[in-house]
């Protein structure tokens, strides 16, 4: 499911992109997606190198949490007018008892590094209309388990707007892409109903071509958007509300 705003959208074909965290995972699926459907060239980032099976792929080594790493990947890749940002980490970092500087980790890469990048790259996509910025985001941009992953990815969904209506005049469309557990190596341990990731590749390459502002990927997502202006309870119903008696204050 996706929604629309009037913005026009991104020709795959013919073009160069390049994938944050694009190795491995989705990041890999949208890869080889983006080739399918005729790009010319992606570059795939990673903190490490790697070997890509693709001469069309080029890889690239990038940290999204420094500014220099990203500033030189942005003078390699300086012709591309399709951009995401895939990378991120999760920590499992409890709100009251993790290490401060893992959720510092976790704001830094999936907050600061969608911001960085995006900031670097803007003039790259400006420079090549119509152009495409595609943020993966979460289901847990809307929906938390006490802990640090869901505080960033619902940063970079306030981001993600935010970037929206800094690019609006540029005609770079900005696409949130909002999905639940899909079937990577982050969730291998979770037994849990799993997306197929080539699934939600070709959701997002389709979100790209025709300019879409947002992607609900699964139907998780789009029960969880669905109930935000509901009750709390609609979130989470076993949240139970503190009772205050009020009695002897009304006596």
């Amino acid at each position: 499911m996706t929604t629309a705003i009037p913005t026009p959208g991104t020709q795959i074909r013919g073009s160069r992109a390049l994938v944050t965290g694009g190795h491995r995972g989705f990041g890999r699926e949208l890869v080889y997606e983006l080739l399918s459907r005729g790009a010319d060239k992606v570059f795939a980032t990673s903190r490490s190198p790697f070997d890509p099976d693709d001469p069309r792929i080029v890889p690239i080594v990038m940290d999204v949490t420094e500014d220099e790493s990203v500033q030189r990947a942005a003078s390699i890749a300086d012709d591309i007018s399709i951009l995401v940002n895939n990378a991120g980490v999760a920590l499992n970092t409890p709100v009251l008892t993790a290490s401060l500087s893992d959720m510092h980790s976790e704001l830094e890469t999936n907050l600061f590094g969608v911001i960085r990048v995006a900031r670097f790259f803007a003039p790259i996509l400006a420079a090549s209309p119509p152009s495409s910025l595609l943020n993966v985001l979460s289901v847990m941009s809307w929906l938390s388990t006490g802990r640090g992953y869901e505080i960033s990815k619902s940063a970079a969904w306030s981001a993600t707007n935010a970037l929206r209506i800094a690019l609006q005049d540029k005609d770079i469309a900005v696409t949130a892409l909002h999905v639940s557990y899909m079937d990577t190596d982050m969730t291998a341990r979770l037994d849990v109903p799993k997306s197929d990731p080539r699934t939600i590749a070709r959701l997002a390459c389709d979100a790209i071509e025709h300019g879409d502002s947002e992607v609900l990927a699964d139907d998780h997502t789009r029960l969880v958007k669905d109930r935000l202006s509901g009750d709390i309870t609609d979130l989470y119903p076993h949240f139970e509300r503190p009772h205050v008696d009020t009695s002897k204050k009304n006596a």
